[in-house]
């Protein structure tokens, strides 16, 4: 028996909306998946020739695209920053739904034109997209690389605006920050490894699965 096919699916809040997506494909986790104490990434499921990883959203892409994992759920954000070539993104989820967005402090906008800028310092961990979006405009853009807590760069001072997901923009609100321009919608894609969809040949009957689960998914 071939070795089982690996998805890479990502922790947080995408993995909530992908679960009953996955379900709809047929593939039900072990138990073990669901527990929150449980410290374990490599779960199997109902199908013995599917096996699930659980990893940072980041990591989903480079899992897929070296090899390590055949099919991957992750935000069209981490497509863009990466642009793995090693990648197929053949369909479209439709959940994860937020956004890409410039960030700064509600002072600040209040007396600010982003069409007046000629050069920002930013904090992100979108480097590679932050800098593509504002060269295209004729900005300089000096990015601050983080990882997390990226609310906190323009109250410490580390950088006076942030690039990073937004959904209800309850987490700005709270540190006072206001979006003032959107970089790209994004929603979470099926992400395909290219060689194993050329050479494992139950790769496509999944994606084709995929598919037409999206297709039922409720509104």
């Amino acid at each position: 028996m071939a070795d089982p096919i690996i998805i890479a699916v990502p922790k947080g809040r995408i993995l909530q909306e992908a679960l009953p997506l996955l379900a709809r494909v047929g593939i039900v986790p072990e138990p073990a998946f669901s527990d929150d104490a449980s410290r374990a990434l490599r779960f199997s499921t109902n199908r013995a020739d599917i096996d699930l990883i659980r990893v940072r959203a980041f990591d989903v892409a480079t899992f897929v695209a070296h090899g390590a994992a055949h099919l991957g759920i992750v935000g069209s954000d981490v497509l863009m920053e990466f642009a793995y070539s090693e990648l197929y993104a053949p369909v479209d989820l439709g959940i994860g739904h937020c956004r890409l967005s410039v960030a700064e402090p509600a002072a600040m906008a209040a007396k600010d034109d982003p069409r007046g800028w000629s050069h920002v310092r930013i904090a992100t961990k979108y480097p590679h997209v932050t800098r593509t979006h504002f060269e295209a405009r004729g900005v300089g853009a000096e990015c601050v690389k983080l990882n997390g807590a990226m609310e906190l760069a323009p109250v410490l001072g580390l950088a006076p605006r942030i690039v990073d997901l937004v959904s209800s923009g309850r987490t700005l609100k709270e540190n006072g920050l206001v979006e003032v321009e959107v970089i790209a919608e994004v929603t979470s894609r099926l992400i395909v490894n290219r060689a194993a969809f050329k050479t494992r040949g139950e790769v496509v009957p999944l994606v084709d699965a995929f598919r037409r689960a999206v297709a039922v998914q409720p509104a």
